[in-house]
């Protein structure tokens, strides 16, 4: 009986050890392919919206495999059209800025000035005025012939062709390895990120074409016996990553709108793409508003200075208003996302996956907590 126990024992422990053993190797290779694994969860998220409109065109007779690339690269059409559309407009407004940029300064300074300076005159530091500087003796620059002594022009001598040609080669080569420095990383971060967007691009096309198939795949990794549970995890999933992409897209939607019409109202160059560049980078959190901030920001500098303050102030009051009136509202349709473990999970993504966690923090934060709160449902029952 003795030597039974301790057998069991002894299995029990090599069991715990394999399960700790594995679960850190899993935890290293889920760090190492971390890119890719943020990459492949925003395809699937794209993936369920493709899939809701080809379920509609399905309605009309149109083949899922037809369907499915049809909504794509009509998505990816429609955002090069834009991008065609409002590149003209930013080239010309930014030759303008980099014209008006000196004038548009002086203006800002002469307007800080007449408010009586304060505070925002000491934070640009235009209280620190001082006038032309007068040289002093000691700095008065003397001819080289008179500065130099004899001994000095005396030991001056040309360099010779050969060093010359030396000091240029190796100037050259220098700055030829300091291009290659600069341009291998950019290089290979473009590569990179073209390589993401077609991953995702053909992986909503393959889910939205056949979501079972993967879904079955994905089942045969569960126990037969907690099989069900977890086909109603997913669903649960699916149903909490739809409703989160509805909310999204009525929140660009009213951002566009909303942006467009101030920035008409305060006449603005442009307010028109500028309103549909903020709704659409109202997708990404956090850095979204910043990014479409920036560029009507530059094209009301180029008229005052006046005008550039009232239309940050005008993102600051949309990004207020919708922070604490539309994103509440619209959190009411059955998001149940706590709005402090939203700011704590895009810090920590941020911190750790960089931009890309950023983009993938609400929808990856509702999928854990779908998938906790099946599980507790599950042990209490």
């Amino acid at each position: 009986m003795d030597n039974r126990n301790g057998a069991g024992q002894w299995n029990g422990s090599l069991r715990l050890a394999a399960s700790f053993l594995g679960l850190g190797v899993g935890l290293v290779l889920l760090w190492q392919t971390r890119t890719l694994v943020l990459t492949v969860f925003l395809g699937v998220l794209f993936a369920l919206a493709v899939s809701s409109g080809v379920d509609r065109l399905q309605r009309y007779r149109i083949p899922r495999g037809v369907a499915a690339p049809l909504l794509v690269f009509a998505f990816i059409g429609v955002l090069g059209g834009f991008g065609t559309w409002i590149g003209p407009t930013v080239r010309t407004q930014t030759r303008e800025l980099k014209t008006k940029l000196p004038e548009s300064l002086e203006k800002l300074e002469m307007w800080v000035r007449s408010k009586g300076g304060g505070v925002i005159a000491t934070v640009i530091g235009l209280d620190s005025d001082t006038g032309p500087a007068t040289a002093t003796p000691d700095s008065v620059a003397l001819p080289d012939s008179a500065a130099r002594p004899d001994s000095v022009r005396g030991a001056a001598k040309p360099a010779s062709t050969d060093d010359d040609a030396a000091s240029l080669r190796d100037r050259l080569l220098t700055q030829i390895g300091g291009a290659k420095r600069f341009f291998m990383p950019v290089i290979s971060h473009t590569l990179a990120l073209v390589a993401g967007i077609v991953l995702i691009i053909f992986l909503s096309i393959y889910l939205a074409i056949d979501p079972s198939l993967y879904r079955r795949g994905l089942l045969r990794f569960v126990p037969r016996q907690r099989r069900p549970h977890a086909d109603q995890t997913l669903s649960a999933i699916a149903t909490q990553l739809r409703k989160w992409l509805v909310a999204q897209l009525i929140a660009m939607l009213v951002i566009g709108v909303v942006t467009t019409v101030v920035l008409l109202a305060l006449h603005v160059r442009a307010a028109v793409p500028l309103g549909i560049l903020a709704g659409l980078l109202e997708f990404v959190p956090t850095l979204g508003p910043i990014l479409s901030a920036v560029p009507a920001i530059a094209m009301a500098f180029v008229d005052s200075p006046e005008k550039a303050a009232a239309v940050a102030l005008a993102y600051v009051g949309i990004q207020f208003l919708e922070n604490h009136l539309l994103i509440p509202v619209l959190m009411k349709q059955g998001i149940d996302i706590p709005p402090a473990l939203t700011i704590v999970t895009q810090a920590l993504m941020a911190l750790v996956f960089g931009f890309l966690g950023v983009l993938v923090a609400v929808p990856l934060l509702a999928s854990v907590l779908v998938a906790a709160r099946m599980a507790t449902a599950d042990d209490t029952a």
